[in-house]
């Protein structure tokens, strides 16, 4: 499961990057978690960023461990699922980001946390939804769609992001694109192309939120030291 990511390049790089008009609002997320109002670009509305909430009704997160968010779908699930191959070709979205966080397990009660980071500014494939709560006001969720580990990541977990270039988000954002077109783009990206280095474990709190994590953190740091990165 990836539980965490950095969407952190400057108002006028992503404006760029992304080919989009406006960043109403933008800020950056050196620890983006569940539950947090995050920007995605959907298909339905490419020119501009979208803030919708990473996982269920951010009104249930208190009452709901991180699995049961829903925060991501494998893609392997989506030609098993009826629900998930609608949502494919209605509710799609990307996910600007500059790298993904994952923790190797070493003991029941410890991991070490890493910072994957692509050579330039990607985007993660989504799917995102609409609902309302029992007031009637409606609320729009994404889920980061998952594909097995390439080489570079599976050392540290067996999932990671589907992760994109301009040229698969530019199919994926198509509203005429067909399913075999956007199940086509669902593969596995180059190792070569993905950097990696340990972080302080502080990441494992999404309130921590600094530009710190993104610092490769000293051995004695995984041991619970953190005065280094405050």
């Amino acid at each position: 499961m990836i539980e965490r990511y950095t969407i952190h390049s400057p108002f006028q790089q992503l404006a760029n990057r992304f080919g989009i008009e406006e960043l109403p609002g933008y800020k950056p997320y050196y620890n983006a978690a569940a539950g947090k109002l995050l920007p995605v670009i959907t298909h339905q509305s490419p020119q501009g960023f979208s803030y919708f909430y990473w996982g269920t009704d951010p009104q249930w997160i208190k009452n709901k461990t991180v699995a049961e968010r829903i925060i991501n779908t494998r893609v392997e699930w989506i030609q098993e699922k009826p629900m998930l191959r609608k949502a494919l070709m209605r509710y799609r979205c990307i996910i600007p980001a500059n790298g993904f966080y994952a923790w190797k397990k070493i003991g029941k009660k410890s991991a070490v946390p890493k910072l994957f980071t692509p050579k330039l500014t990607v985007s993660f494939a989504g799917l995102w939804e609409e609902y309302d709560d029992s007031d009637g006001n409606a609320y729009h969720t994404f889920s980061m769609l998952t594909m097995p580990a390439n080489a570079t990541v599976s050392s540290v977990t067996d999932r990671m992001p589907v992760i994109f270039n301009r040229e698969q988000e530019l199919v994926w954002l198509n509203p005429n694109s067909s399913e075999l077109q956007l199940l086509d783009l669902i593969k596995s990206y180059p190792e070569n192309d993905l950097a990696s280095h340990t972080v302080s474990p502080a990441v494992f709190t999404p309130e921590f939120d600094k530009p710190s994590l993104l610092l490769p953190a000293p051995a004695a740091d995984q041991h619970g030291n953190l005065t280094l990165f405050d």
